[in-house]
C-alpha cells in the first residue's frame, strides 16, 4: 500500500486530565500516515485523484486546537476519524500524537500514542 506522510506537525491545546493542562495549555506534535492507492495520481498529476495535505493539516489543526480533551487518545481518534469520513480514496491511517512536556515528574524526552485506524466494510 502507498503511503502519503505528514511528518510533526506542531499545534498548541488544552488536553490532559490536570486542569493546569486544560487552562495553560501545551503543545503538541502529530504525525499522520495515510495508506491508500497513488497509481491513479500518479499516473493523471491531478490533485483530486489524491489526497490535498493542506487539508489534512487543517483537519489536524481543528481537532488539536479544538474541544480539549482528557486523553491523548481521543484527540488521535478525533483525527482518524474526520480524516477517514473526508477522504474516501484512504483505505487506512497511522496517527502519531507527541506530548512533549506532560506534567510528569523525570527525564524523558516526550510521550505518545500511536493509533492504525482502517476503514469498515
Amino acid at each position: 500500500m502507498d503511503k502519503i506522510l505528514l511528518n510533526e506537525m506542531e499545534f498548541y491545546g488544552y488536553h490532559g486530565v490536570f486542569p493546569e493542562e486544560n487552562k495553560l495549555g501545551q503543545r503538541f506534535r502529530v504525525s499522520v500516515e495515510l495508506h491508500l492507492d497513488l497509481k491513479k495520481s500518479g499516473q493523471s498529476d491531478q490533485l483530486e485523484d489524491s489526497v490535498n495535505y493542506g487539508e489534512v493539516y487543517s483537519i489536524t489543526k481543528s481537532v488539536v486546537e479544538g474541544e480539549p480533551k482528557n486523553l491523548v487518545e481521543a484527540v488521535a481518534e478525533g483525527i482518524s476519524s474526520e480524516i477517514l469520513a473526508t477522504f474516501q480514496v484512504v483505505k487506512s491511517c497511522k496517527i502519531t500524537l507527541i506530548k512533549p512536556d506532560p506534567p510528569i515528574p523525570g527525564h524523558y524526552q516526550s510521550v505518545a500514542v500511536e493509533i492504525n485506524r482502517s476503514r469498515v466494510g
